[in-house]
């Protein structure tokens, strides 16, 4: 069994953050991700708003993170933590490969024990939950810009939601040559206002008081059933791509008897504390104002509490 002072899970911006700060302070600190270092992270296709770059992708950035950090810390990417429990002596956590990986799940088996636990598993991609859109994950419907954008680029395609990430993907398609329209259910966007003039000055039309009642093809996506001002139509498109926010990935906090609040989020006090001794939190798994630079700042608090949490 190894033993650490701290063990972050999850190796986004918060995680990678809390892992270089946990590190710097000679704490001896692991940070376990269920798949690539950067989660979410990955997928943004250009940032305006991080301090020290005019203009930077969420791949690059990772990657210039994940370097830095391992400078401090160990970092073990795809993989999975089967349990995780409370015990007199710490925190005791069992963890195999990735199902991703092509090996056997019962391959890669370990134990670790940790002084203390900080959870920045961040959270998972909310779905529309309409017929067709699992049948055609893949083959037309898409939750990443970054990742698929290329296979549509002069074809037709719909992105639904009103958000920074929607607004952000929609203008990243349209760069890349796709013709794009946005899906918004309401009558106005809830993204920031550069970025709302930024889709007004590259024509994309935003289809107001919409949304998306089924997706619908053959092998792949053709259309979908368009609910636009109560009046259901078919829409022809290519393809389907879907930003409409997040979920918390909280099944370990669950485990572990951590305070939830109702929408499912990580209750945490200003050092980023849980209700449960040793055990932080930070980052989308927290709640808040879910901007990287915000996760990063929260991982350092983690970080910084949980050292002072085995030094006092």
């Amino acid at each position: 069994m190894q033993e650490y002072d701290i063990i972050i899970i999850g190796a986004g911006p918060a995680g990678l953050t809390a892992g270089m700060y946990a590190g710097r302070q000679n704490s001896k600190t692991l940070v376990i991700d269920k798949g690539m270092a950067g989660g979410l992270g990955l997928e943004v296709p250009m940032m305006q708003n991080y301090p020290g770059f005019d203009m930077i992708s969420g791949m690059e950035l990772i990657q210039k993170m994940k370097a830095q950090s391992e400078n401090y810390c160990e970092i073990m990417e795809n993989t999975v933590i089967d349990s995780i429990e409370k015990t007199d002596d710490g925190f005791h956590l069992k963890t195999k490969n990735s199902p991703l990986l092509m090996t056997s799940n019962d391959e890669g088996k370990k134990e670790f024990i940790a002084k203390s636990i900080i959870l920045a598993t961040g959270a998972s991609h909310r779905h529309l939950n309409v017929p067709g859109e699992n049948e055609f994950l893949g083959r037309g419907v898409a939750y990443c810009a970054t990742c698929d954008g290329m296979f549509f680029i002069g074809k037709d395609v719909l992105m639904v939601g009103g958000g920074n990430s929607a607004a952000q993907e929609a203008l990243y398609l349209n760069n890349l040559g796709c013709n794009v329209k946005l899906v918004h259910r309401r009558d106005e966007l809830r993204c920031e206002h550069h970025l709302q003039k930024a889709l007004e000055e590259n024509g994309i039309e935003i289809l107001w008081n919409s949304t998306i009642e089924e997706i619908k093809g053959d092998i792949a996506v053709e259309s979908v059933t368009l609910l636009r001002d109560g009046n259901e139509e078919d829409y022809k498109t290519d393809a389907v791509f879907i930003a409409i926010g997040d979920d918390p990935s909280n099944d370990l906090a669950k485990e572990l008897g951590v305070a939830l609040d109702d929408a499912g989020y990580i209750i945490t006090d200003k050092a980023q504390a849980t209700n449960i001794e040793g055990v932080y939190s930070a980052g989308d798994v927290s709640g808040g104002v879910k901007q990287w630079i915000v996760a990063c700042g929260e991982g350092a608090v983690a970080a910084i509490s949980a050292y002072e949490f085995l030094n006092l």
